[in-house]
């Protein structure tokens, strides 16, 4: 994502994952703030850690001082194995997050995710909150709801969607997110890929963290 992203990789269940990690700018942040975990679209549809909406999350999280790490999911880009719905796919973020966590511990945590990353988010958040030890956070563009059975998430998630997404209905999204009570942020004119609108996902994002 810059000259400065460092790869590295970890030995899933499956094999070898391909991470990216990239650091706040430290003349800005003394320390970094938190972690923030970033979660690529559908392995079998062309998604990779360097879809622009996945980089795009990343780099919304460096403004804000977190530490951005990404992930290939299975079958895709150098991690071995294959496509596993999403249930092997959270295995494997949860590894990254152990291993994020071992190397910056005590920083609060943020998962973020894009399309069929933000199931694999939703999914992990549910075992850390049975765990007791939720992410603090969660932001989600393109939320998978109605395209997988996407648990509930917290108050304080940051739902971003187009307005014209022709892969994930936004009625689909305002119907898993009505009885949550939480705002959905709509870009108008935006397609699934926010083709021409990618800025506007990190105005809102820095925009809503404090709120």
């Amino acid at each position: 994502m810059t000259p400065h992203t460092e790869r590295f990789t970890l030995t899933g269940a499956a094999g070898a994952l391909d991470c990216a990690l990239d650091l706040p700018d430290a003349e800005k942040f003394a320390a970094p703030r938190g972690l923030a975990l970033v979660a690529h679209p559908h392995p079998l549809f062309g998604g990779t850690m360097d879809n622009k909406v996945t980089q795009t999350l990343a780099r919304s999280m460096l403004a804000l001082g977190y530490v951005a790490v990404r992930m290939n999911f299975r079958g895709v880009g150098g991690s071995a194995g294959a496509y596993d719905e999403g249930n092997g796919e959270t295995d494997d973020m949860a590894l990254l997050l152990a291993h994020m966590q071992a190397r910056f511990p005590g920083l609060p945590v943020t998962l973020a995710g894009f399309s069929f990353g933000t199931f694999v988010q939703a999914q992990l958040q549910q075992r850390l909150s049975a765990q007791e030890t939720p992410a603090e956070r969660l932001v989600l563009v393109g939320t998978a709801a109605g395209k997988w059975p996407m648990p509930p998430v917290p108050a304080n998630a940051i739902l971003i969607h187009g307005e014209v997404d022709d892969t994930i209905a936004l009625q689909g999204v305002f119907d898993w997110a009505r009885p949550l009570d939480i705002p959905v942020m709509v870009i108008p004119g935006a397609d699934h890929f926010f083709h021409r609108k990618l800025h506007h996902i990190k105005n809102l994002v820095t925009q809503m963290w404090h709120r």
